[in-house]
């Protein structure tokens, strides 16, 4: 009998690391009822999608996105287990002939994907958006939605 990983298990064997938030000007992830609000949650990576940022540099930043809102909402669940991925948006920065954005933010949903199970508690809904610019010039900003099901 194989043992199968729980989400936070499978997050950690993936490289994610937890940690410790200090509170700031803004909720990062909020409980409302049986509901996990996050904020937007931008990419280290700075640029602009179709000029200086690459499809595939994207997709990396748009799994740091992920990797961020997954520990802002570890620091409101506790864990990463008993949890459904609802609903993402994805914003990208973007040049106005970039038309990508959707293979941009599958690094954010492959990764919900891979943790929550595509066919299962991470088959969400989704939109991925084109912006003429985002907050400190970040590439990519994500937030989402998730439901406390245990």
């Amino acid at each position: 009998m194989t043992h199968e990983m729980n989400p936070q298990q499978t997050a950690e064997s993936l490289g994610l690391t937890f940690s410790k938030q200090t509170p700031g000007y803004l909720n990062l992830c909020i409980r409302s009822g049986q509901q996990l609000l996050t904020s937007g949650h931008v990419s280290d990576l700075k640029g602009k999608l179709g000029a200086d940022v690459t499809t595939e540099a994207g997709y990396a930043a748009a799994r740091n996105c992920a990797e961020k809102i997954l520990n802002s909402v570890w620091n409101t669940h506790g864990t990463l287990n008993g949890l459904r991925v609802l609903k993402v948006l994805g914003c990208v920065n973007t040049t106005l002939e970039f038309t990508d954005q959707h293979l941009v933010i599958n690094g954010c949903s492959d990764l919900l994907h891979q943790i929550f199970g595509k066919d299962g508690d991470g088959f969400h809904a989704r939109s991925a958006l084109g912006f003429a610019q985002l907050p400190t010039g970040a590439a990519v900003e994500v937030e989402a939605i998730f439901e406390v099901i245990s």
